[in-house]
């Protein structure tokens, strides 16, 4: 059971204890992501998580990562379209160790010029990364095929221009105005103790020294790419093809029927699309289908990587089975489904770290707070009609197509004729 109190300051603190264990994973989450970057922060917030582990007034970098070394734990970060998050993973008694570390960063970063220039290269190196990885390419080009201009359809990491650009005033700004205490969720799951862990947010952060702020305002889409093509030519061996469209709000009442749509069209080995592309066809190694749900928005999208020669044979599947989904389904891969979710579901909260980030995520973006048994009830209350009626609702919109291979530019019409 979660327990959670909001502080004075405007810090959050949620825990679950897990009494049976002997580990506690830790999390500081602040709702802010590239969502929420201007013009000139573009990749702000998630080259502003690599400098928070360059030193504090107190510690060095080295000082940081010999902390939890020492005591044999593990400190990592991430960076969303609209969270980051510090984590650390321990052991329980070692919980008020690993609170200090994080917390020194989160309140005291130094975001100094040299730090800001040596981090630089690392962050280019990323993107650098990232751009030589089609299959990875091809997911960041199919967001921007269906979020157009809206600002979830930015690339988390920003280009190479914008980090280049970046000054160190920029990326500290964004610090000060972002890094404040309403806009921080304290997380821990593990053998913990509900009261430890807000006396330690209490003496460790209290208003992070910059009260009154506030959180990021952020727009809602208000439009959507319709037949939109980004046709990326790569001399790659394959050819990787995201077919989708927008998906759902992650607080939607139909997101329980849309994941368990996602499940049997394109969520394991007996999936539609695996057993129809790969199996039946040979037509590729990997494929599968995906939903993505932001604070007031989504993406759904169906992936193939085949070889070029085929892709025209792998497109056409892919709309034959978004399209088949909407009203083809039987009550056997419904109740399949549902029982993968299940298991998964239950089977992913099996330790401290998972159970951290399930809290965390929840209550850093404001969503319903869901209990695991929900959780199993909602997806045990999906029948067939829900399935077919949120395929009709969100497959049936018109559809985006991002494309990484082989290809020519002036082949844009050719993959534009797939949408039709």
């Amino acid at each position: 059971m979660h327990q959670l109190t909001d502080l004075a300051s405007g810090v959050t603190v949620v825990t679950e204890h897990m009494p049976a264990v002997r580990s506690a994973t830790l999390g500081l989450w602040l709702g802010v992501g590239s969502r929420d970057e201007t013009g000139d922060e573009a990749g702000c917030s998630h080259f502003l998580e690599h400098l928070l582990f360059k030193g504090t007034s107190r510690r060095s970098a080295r000082d940081i990562a010999e902390a939890l070394d020492a005591v044999g734990g593990e400190m990592n970060a991430f960076t969303s379209k609209e969270l980051t998050c510090f984590y650390a993973r321990i052991l329980d008694r070692d919980l008020p160790l690993a609170f200090d570390v994080l917390a020194d960063m989160v309140v005291d970063a130094r975001n100094t010029e040299a730090d800001v220039e040596a981090e630089r290269q690392v962050v280019l190196s990323e993107i650098d990364i990232h751009f030589d990885t089609p299959d990875d390419l091809v997911h960041s080009d199919f967001a921007e095929a269906v979020l157009d201009t809206h600002p979830l359809a930015l690339e988390t990491l920003g280009s190479a221009d914008s980090i280049t650009a970046m000054t160190r005033e920029t990326v500290d700004g964004y610090y000060r105005r972002t890094y404040r205490p309403e806009n921080l969720t304290v997380a821990a799951a593990g053998n913990v103790d509900h009261g430890q862990v807000v006396a330690l947010a209490e003496d460790l952060l209290g208003d992070l020294g910059r009260p009154g702020g506030r959180r990021p305002e952020r727009a809602a889409p208000d439009r959507f790419g319709e037949h939109h093509v980004r046709l990326r030519p790569r001399p790659t061996e394959q050819a990787h093809v995201v077919l989708g469209v927008p998906g759902i709000a992650h607080r939607d009442q139909d997101r329980w029927a849309l994941r368990v749509l996602n499940t049997l069209l394109g969520g394991g080995m007996s999936s539609r699309l695996f057993q129809e592309i790969r199996e039946t066809r040979g037509l590729a190694y990997s494929t599968y289908s995906y939903t993505s749900s932001y604070t007031d928005g989504g993406l759904f999208g169906a992936y193939v990587g085949t070889a070029p020669g085929k892709v025209d044979e792998a497109l056409q599947v892919l709309r034959e089975q978004l399209d088949a989904v909407a009203h083809d389904v039987t009550a056997d891969e419904v109740d399949r489904a549902k029982g993968a979710l299940k298991g998964g579901t239950v089977l992913s909260l099996e330790d401290s770290g998972s159970r951290m980030s399930r809290l965390g995520k929840q209550v850093a973006t404001g969503a319903d707070f869901v209990t695991v048994d929900d959780a199993l009830a909602h997806i045990g209350a999906v029948t067939v009609d829900d399935v077919q009626r949120v395929a009709a609702r969100v497959l049936q919109r018109p559809r985006d197509l991002a494309v990484v291979g082989p290809f020519a530019a002036n082949e844009h019409d050719r993959f534009a004729a797939a949408l039709d």
